[in-house]
C-alpha cells in the first residue's frame, strides 16, 4: 500500500490533535510517508507541533517525516493529501458573529443566519487564495475541505474552480449524529448505511439501514422519542450539545417522517434558540475558556512530560471519518460516505448547480452521488429558500453588492425580517470591515 503525503493546513487549530490521533487510529489503511502542517499563526502552531512531536515519537514512530512551517511551497509542494481547517477572523471575530445577532434579537451561531453568512464572507478570500496556493505547487493533491461555514465556502470555490474534481468539501455534522443515532440501538457507528440528503447543516436522514440490509429506522426513531438523543462522549458533559442533540426529539415530534440534522433546530425554532442564549457569553467565549484553554494545556503537559501517559486524548469520530474518506480516494475503495457535492440531477426537483450534501461513493476518480430521486414539498420549500440565501451571500461576495447581502438576510428562515436584517447588515459591515470587500 503506498504512503501518502498529507498537509494539515490549520496546524494550530484545537482539532488538530485529535486529527492526528484519528491519523494514528488509521495508520495501517491510510499510511503516511510525510505529516506537514501548516499555519499563518506560527507561535499558536508550534505549541500544537511540539505536543504532537511527543506523540509522533510514541504512537507513530514509524513516520517517516514531520514537518512545521509557515511556507507555503513547504506546505503544499508534492503533497498527496490537503487537510483544510482554517478560521478566517480566529475566534475572536465569531464573537462577533454570534453577538451581533442576538443583540437584535436574532440566532447568533457561527454557521447559520446572520453569524454564517459574516464568518462565511470572510472565509473566501482565503479559502480561493489556499486552493490557488495548492494548485501551484500540487495540481493533483486531493484537498478536503472542513473550514465552515461549508456552504457559502463550497458555493464559492464552485465558481472559482469548476472543474476541480479533487476539490472535496465535508462537515462533520452527518458522522457526529450517526454516531450519536448508533449509541441508542447498540451498534457501531461503521455499521450504520445512511440514506440522507439536504444542503449542508440543513438535511435529513431518510432511511438507517446496518450493513446486512435491515432497516434500523423505526428502531431509532422509537428510540429517539423514549429516551433522547445524545451527543457522543467527548462532548457528552457539554450543555450545549447536550440541549442541541436533545431538540432533536422535539423535531422529530413535530416532523415524524424524517431524523433531522441538529442544526435545522436554528431554522425550524429561532425564537426558542435565542432565548437560550446569554448574549455576552456566547459559545465562541464558552470554546475560549473551555475548549481552546483545555488542548493547549494539555499540549503544555504532553512538552513538559516528553509523554501521552495520563492524557486523555484519542482519535475522534469525526478525524477517522475524514481520514476514512481520504482512504478511498487514495486506494479506490469506492466507499459511500455523505460528502457535498453539486447536485446534476441528484435531487431532480431542486437547481442543479447547487451544493447538496447526500451519500456518495468515494472513488480515485473522485465523488460519484448516490441519485436520491425527487423530495416532497415542505423539504423542497425549506432547500430552495436556504439555497437562495446561499447563493446570494455569494453573488453579493463577487458583486460587491450590499443589496444582495439584505436580500440574502431577509430570506433566511433566522431572520425573515427586512428592516432587522439592514440592522444585522449595518453592524456587521463595521464589524468586518478589515475582512470583507467593499459593499455598495
Amino acid at each position: 500500500m503506498e504512503k501518502q503525503h498529507l498537509t494539515i493546513a490549520g496546524g494550530g487549530s484545537t482539532y488538530t490533535l485529535g486529527m492526528l490521533m484519528s491519523l494514528i487510529s488509521e495508520k495501517d489503511n491510510f499510511p503516511l510517508a510525510s505529516i506537514t502542517f501548516y499555519d499563518t499563526d506560527i507561535e499558536r502552531q508550534q505549541k500544537v507541533a511540539d505536543a504532537s512531536k511527543v506523540v509522533i515519537k510514541e504512537k507513530y514512530p514509524e513516520l517517516e517525516e514531520f514537518v512545521v512551517t509557515s511556507d507555503k511551497e513547504t506546505a503544499y509542494k508534492d503533497k498527496d493529501f490537503i487537510f483544510v481547517q482554517i478560521r478566517t477572523g480566529g475566534l475572536e471575530m465569531r464573537i462577533k458573529d454570534e453577538e451581533i445577532p442576538l443583540s437584535h434579537g436574532i440566532v447568533g451561531q457561527e454557521t447559520c443566519g446572520p453569524g454564517g453568512m459574516a464568518y462565511g464572507l470572510r472565509s473566501i478570500k482565503d479559502m480561493i487564495e489556499l486552493v490557488e496556493d495548492i494548485r501551484f505547487y500540487s495540481k493533483d493533491a486531493w484537498i478536503l475541505n472542513y473550514t465552515n461555514p461549508a456552504a457559502i465556502v463550497a458555493e464559492a470555490l464552485k465558481r472559482v474552480f469548476p472543474e476541480d474534481h479533487r476539490l472535496i468539501n465535508i462537515c462533520d455534522m452527518p458522522i457526529s449524529i450517526m454516531n450519536g443515532l448508533s449509541t441508542l440501538i447498540n451498534r457501531s457507528v461503521w455499521d450504520l448505511d445512511p440514506e440522507y440528503f439536504g444542503l449542508n447543516h440543513f438535511g435529513w436522514f431518510t432511511d438507517i439501514y446496518d450493513t446486512e440490509g435491515h432497516n434500523l429506522t423505526d428502531e431509532i426513531k422509537n428510540k429517539i422519542l423514549s429516551e433522547g438523543l445524545q451527543p457522543e462522549s467527548e462532548i457528552a458533559e457539554d450543555p450545549s450539545w447536550i440541549a442541541t442533540f436533545k431538540q432533536v426529539e422535539q423535531t422529530l415530534r413535530d416532523f415524524p417522517e424524517y431524523i433531522p440534522n441538529t442544526y435545522l433546530q436554528y431554522y425550524l425554532y429561532p425564537k426558542k434558540m435565542v432565548e437560550k442564549e446569554n448574549p455576552k457569553y456566547t459559545r465562541a467565549s464558552q470554546v475560549i475558556s473551555g475548549r481552546a484553554k483545555e488542548v493547549f494545556e494539555m499540549c503544555e503537559r504532553i512538552v513538559a512530560r516528553q509523554t501521552l501517559a495520563d492524557e486523555k486524548l484519542e482519535g475522534d469520530v469525526h478525524g477517522v471519518y475524514m481520514v476514512k474518506i481520504a482512504e478511498s480516494f487514495a486506494y479506490n475503495k469506492n466507499e459511500k460516505f455523505i460528502v457535498m457535492t453539486k447536485n446534476n440531477g441528484t435531487i431532480p426537483n431542486i437547481p442543479n448547480e447547487a451544493i447538496i450534501e447526500v451519500p456518495a461513493l468515494i472513488t480515485s476518480n473522485g465523488v460519484k452521488p448516490i441519485q436520491v430521486g425527487e423530495i416532497g414539498i415542505f423539504y423542497k420549500g425549506l432547500m430552495e429558500s436556504q439555497y437562495a440565501y446561499e447563493k446570494l451571500t455569494v453573488d453579493a461576495y463577487f458583486e460587491g453588492s450590499r443589496l444582495k447581502l439584505l436580500q440574502a438576510l431577509t430570506l433566511n428562515r433566522t431572520v425573515v425580517n427586512a428592516n432587522v436584517a439592514n440592522d444585522i447588515l449595518t453592524d456587521l459591515l463595521e464589524a468586518n470591515k478589515d475582512y470583507w470587500p467593499n459593499f455598495a
